[in-house]
């Protein structure tokens, strides 16, 4: 049976959503989640899974840890993070976007606890950064990543920040996100490059194509929120697999409906797989 209840409030991007991703590389929605949506991703992430509930735990506890919890690729998905794969609105928001002709790539989970250090300006296209052909062949293929946050971030408080439009600069070793802040490469671009640091309330996303520069920043040994919790879901065009293309489980498989079945038909990342 295919999923037809959504975890979210709107069924559908609108025309001004469509032109901030082609035109900003993004898409930001506050509170987007429904109540229960949002409540359910928290439950299940806080409680249900044994490793972040242990994390989580030892956070209660006054520990300090110095890294995040992260884990990729996020496997043991409950009922509400399974469903995010092919929920109603993200289906139809990919089909929006990029047309039908995509793959899931893979997923992964943060913890991000206070004192946590600032992630700097990347992009996450993968295949352009590789020296290989097949690399340079797919580069401009869509690479899609779906950032949620169900407990949200303040501005400071280890929020994303992106470089607006900068998915439109051609991926050289020239195209620094110093330089493109600088105002360099605004013709190439077509607009104004621009820092946008994002305040966003419990129940959010995010949805960018990972050409953009964007970047985490620290959160505050004093934050009044003990953690943040991230989970994110790639999308990529068909095509090659990307550095991270996961395996899937068999279990993701023998569960699956026919629509979700298309979106795992692909070959994960194995070493060797671009070499012809």
């Amino acid at each position: 049976m295919v999923n037809t209840e959504s975890l979210f409030r709107i069924s559908e991007p609108s025309t001004e959503d469509l032109n901030s991703f082609h035109n900003d590389g993004y898409i930001a929605y506050p509170d987007v989640f429904t109540d229960d949506g949002r409540e359910g991703l928290i439950e299940e992430i806080t409680h249900q899974f044994e490793p972040t509930r242990e994390y989580i735990e030892s956070l209660n506890n006054g520990e300090h840890p110095e890294r995040s919890y992260f884990i990729r690729p996020w496997n043991e998905r409950r009922e509400y993070s399974d469903r995010l794969i092919d929920d109603p609105f993200i289906t139809t928001l990919l089909s929006a976007t990029i047309d039908n002709a995509y793959h899931f790539c893979h997923s992964a989970l943060n913890i991000a606890p206070r004192g946590i250090g600032p992630i700097g300006y990347h992009q996450d296209h993968h295949h352009w950064k590789h020296e290989n052909p097949v690399n340079h062949a797919e580069r401009d293929n869509y690479y899609i990543q779906i950032l949620y946050y169900p407990n949200g971030f303040s501005r400071g408080d280890r929020n994303l920040k992106v470089i607006a439009g900068s998915h439109r600069v051609a991926p050289t070793q020239e195209a620094t996100p110093e330089r493109m802040l600088a105002g360099e490469f605004d013709e190439e671009a077509g607009c104004k490059l621009e820092e946008r640091r994002l305040d966003l309330p419990p129940g959010s996303m995010v949805y960018i194509n990972a050409r953009i520069f964007h970047a985490v920043e620290s959160k505050p040994i004093d934050s009044s929120q003990l953690f943040r919790i991230f989970v994110i879901d790639i999308f990529k065009e068909i095509g090659p697999p990307h550095r991270y293309t996961q395996e899937i489980p068999t279990e993701w498989i023998e569960n699956a409906t026919p629509e979700r079945k298309k979106l795992f038909d692909r070959e994960g990342y194995t070493e060797g797989c671009w070499t012809p």
